[in-house]
């Protein structure tokens, strides 16, 4: 279990993810789910500047668009992110997707999540 978000930010595959997503029910009402979350979270943000870093064109939209949805989602739910993971997909992200609109509406809707007044950034 330790292992899978490392194996996440460089697969960016849907069965990886949905791996996680089966931990994530089973953890649902344990204490361990927010640093759980907390780690796909991180693996998710990493896996995003790998992609947008390795294809800087946008042919792989749609494997993106998922990703970026989650990311959304845990956004929502975890609202803490480490601050050098947001540095790089916040810096690579407008370096190679500053035109995509999925990009930049996730963009938008973290810093708004991220930067509200009580929060750690």
């Amino acid at each position: 279990m330790d292992q899978l978000p490392v194996a996440l930010e460089r697969a960016g595959n849907e069965d990886s993810w949905a791996v996680a997503d089966a931990i994530s029910r089973v953890l649902q009402n344990s204490e361990e789910l927010h640093s759980w979350r907390r780690h796909l979270l991180s693996a998710c943000m990493r896996g995003l500047v790998v992609m947008y870093s390795s294809s800087k064109d946008e042919h792989k939209q749609e494997v993106e668009r998922s990703m970026l949805m989650r990311l959304e989602e845990l956004l929502c739910v975890v609202e803490e992110v480490d601050p050098d993971d947001w540095c790089s997909l916040v810096k690579t992200g407008l370096k190679y997707r500053y035109r995509d609109e999925a990009f930049l509406k996730v963009l938008n809707v973290a810093i708004q999540l991220l930067y509200k007044k009580e929060s750690s950034l």
